[in-house]
C-alpha cells in the first residue's frame, strides 16, 4: 500500500516460517509413520492494525466516512438558552448508537463551525431558539455545506441508517419525511 506521501508500506502478508515449529520442538505423525517437523503459516491480514489506521488516517487526510468517524454529529449550540434541548437530542442520538458531542465552547456560531470541519466532523447541526421550538436541527454537512432543517428525530433516523449500512452522506439533503401510515389510526 502506498501512503500520501508515495512511500511503500507492507500491510497483508502470508509467510512460512520454519524458526518456530523448531523452537517449539513441534511433530507429526506423517501418513508413512514417521515423525515429520511441520511448517507453520502466518497470515496478517492488516500487518500492524497501528500501521493500517496509520495509513488510513493519513490517506483520507482524517475525513473518515460518516460511519467510521469517531465523531459524526456535533450540535452547535447558539445561545445558553438550547443546551438543555441539544443534550435531549445528544442522549437520543447516543442510545441510538451514534456517537455525538455538543459543543459547549463559548466560541461565535462561525467559529464553532470552523472548529467542527477543522475536526474534520462530518455533520453539524446547528440549534438556535427556532430550532428548539420547531424541535428540528438546520443541518450542515462538511462535504456538502448547509443542507436546511429537519426534524431531529427524522435526521437522526437518517443518520443512523447511515452508520448501520455503512454509506456516506451524500443524499444527507433528501433525509425522508415520515408519512403516518393510513392503518395505523384507524
Amino acid at each position: 500500500i502506498k501512503d500520501a506521501i508515495g512511500r511503500t508500506w507492507q500491510c497483508s502478508t502470508v509467510q512460512c516460517d520454519f524458526n518456530l515449529p523448531e523452537r517449539f520442538d513441534l511433530e507429526y505423525v506423517s501418513a508413512e509413520g514417521t515423525r515429520e517437523r511441520p511448517i507453520m503459516v502466518h497470515r496478517a491480514i492488516f500487518g500492524s492494525i497501528e500501521r493500517f489506521f496509520g495509513i488510513l488516517i493519513e490517506n483520507s487526510a482524517g475525513e473518515l466516512p460518516f460511519w467510521l468517524a469517531p465523531t459524526q454529529l456535533r450540535l452547535l449550540p447558539v445561545t445558553d438558552a438550547v443546551v438543555d434541548y441539544c443534550k435531549e437530542v445528544a442522549a437520543k442520538a447516543t442510545k441510538m448508537g451514534l456517537r455525538v458531542e455538543v459543543d459547549r465552547g463559548s466560541e461565535r456560531l462561525a467559529k464553532q463551525i470552523r472548529n467542527a470541519e477543522q475536526g474534520r466532523i462530518p455533520v453539524m447541526a446547528v440549534v438556535g431558539v427556532k430550532e428548539m421550538e420547531d424541535r428540528t436541527l438546520a443541518v450542515r454537512s462538511r462535504k456538502l455545506g448547509d443542507l436546511g432543517s429537519f426534524a431531529f428525530e427524522d435526521l437522526l433516523d437518517e443518520l443512523k441508517r447511515c452508520d448501520d449500512d455503512a454509506v456516506e452522506m451524500t443524499k444527507m439533503g433528501e433525509v425522508a419525511v415520515k408519512e403516518e401510515d393510513p392503518a395505523a389510526s384507524e
